[in-house]
Parts: C-alpha cells; structure tokens; sequence
C-alpha cells in the first residue's frame, strides 16, 4: 500500500489521486504533479492516507513530483496573467473570423506547452483556421475544447435564485443526472423558471434532497403496510355501499 493524497487544480474542480512519493505533504500545500496534459500546479485538498496497491492497479498512480517552491508559485502567477492576454488576443480572432462561438476560459499548462482554450457554442465550428492563428501568436500547442452550458457556468459562476453562489462553481465536483421526477417527488412548481438554473438546465440542488425523499416514501409505505397489518379484519374492509 501507498499514501495518497487528493489534488485539485482549480476551484470545484475534480480531485485527482496521487502518490505522496515520500513527500511530507498536508492539506493546502501546494505542488507540482505530471499529468497527461503535462506538469500542472495543483493544491492538496484531501490529506495523506492509505491508498491502492500501485502493483495491483491497471493504471499506475503517479507521484507528486515536489512541493511547488518560490519560482513554481511566481511561474504560475506568470501563467495566470498570460491566460487574461490570451483571453483578448482569442477573442479578437474569433471576431476577425466571424465565428459563431463563445470564449469561456484560457489556461495554460504550468510548463506552457499547451493553451487551452475552452468555448461555447449552439452547434459544430469549424475553427481550423482560428487555431493556426493563434499558434502563429503563441509559438505553441492549441488546443480549442468545446463546452456544455453546465460547464459554462461552473467555469463563469453566479449567484442562483436561492441568492448563494451556485452550487458547481463552489463545491460540486462533478455533474449528476437531474430528472422532472425529482422536482415532482419534492412538491415543487414544475414551472421551467422555478426549476431551471442560470444555465437553463434543471437545478442541481434537485438532485440533493432526491435520496430523502426516496426514503421518506420508502418509510410511509412501511408505515402503512404496518398499520394495515395491525388493524382487525372489520376496520381493514370497505364499507359496502347500502341502497336507500
């Protein structure tokens, strides 16, 4: 067995495992990690503790390469400021192109070997000649990813018409289904206002009290068959209708 520890690379982000590689690493430290897209910056947000067996895994556990030193932090501070020129320079393209496309987000690899450059659209765009632009500029990898509007909104953030911070840009790792049948079991308007997020799509925090419900209903059935079961066999027929 091997320690692991959890790292996150942004904000409500996925937590990807990783081993401590003898590392004396603690929530909130801050490190650098390979990954497939290349060295990343990450922050520990999950301590050390047991792990998987990396010789039993179909896929290795990689290690943490090194706790993120002075130049590492100033590297991605570099980065970040970068990532807001990027940003511009992008949108100017797609204005020059003409095309029908929504830029969302820009990041860089921490060894900068690859932009990545995150956008919205209503259907396919052919960026062929958006992306030998902006490796004309860049003088490195482009990579143009195409997102859902659920993602669009955990990237941009909001507040919710519950008057907090949405729910998928502050906590929520990954996206569950949500279904009307939630809405229905919980008693509420199934008007599309009510029920829909900023990004149009059926709240999440539907899908938080679904597994409540599910037992409340679960325990009323059982309360029922009980009670039915404990009554006399005269309380448990119907009265008979009577002809006047």
């Amino acid at each position: 067995m091997t320690e692991v520890v959890g790292v996150r690379f942004r904000q409500a982000g996925r937590i990807y495992d990783f081993a401590t590689g003898g590392l004396p690493l603690e929530t909130g430290a801050a490190v650098v990690v390979e990954t497939a897209r290349g060295l990343e910056y990450g922050q520990v947000v999950r301590g050390p503790q047991a792990g998987r067996n990396p010789s039993a895994a179909h896929h290795p556990l990689r290690e943490v390469l090194r706790l993120a030193s002075e130049a590492d932090k100033a590297v991605q501070e570099q980065n970040l400021r970068k990532e807001k020129s990027a940003f511009t320079i992008c949108l100017q393209k797609i204005a020059a192109h003409r095309l029908p496309m929504k830029l969302i987000k820009v990041e860089y690899t921490f060894d900068n070997n690859k932009i990545i450059f995150s956008f919205s659209a209503d259907g396919r765009v052919d960026f062929r000649d958006l992306v030998r632009d902006l490796a004309a500029v860049f003088r490195t990898r482009i990579e143009l990813r195409q997102i859902g509007v659920r993602d669009e909104a955990k990237i941009l953030g909001g507040i919710g018409s519950c008057g907090r911070e949405l729910c998928c840009s502050t906590f929520l790792e990954d996206f569950e289904p949500v279904s009307i049948r939630m809405a229905k079991e919980q008693n509420i308007s199934l008007n599309p206002t009510k029920i829909s997020g900023i990004c149009g799509r059926l709240m999440c925090c539907l899908k938080f009290e679904s597994d409540a419900y599910d037992c409340r209903q679960c325990e009323r059935h059982k309360i029922l068959g009980d009670m039915e079961a404990a009554a006399p066999d005269d309380l448990r027929r119907l009265p008979e209708e009577t002809e006047v």
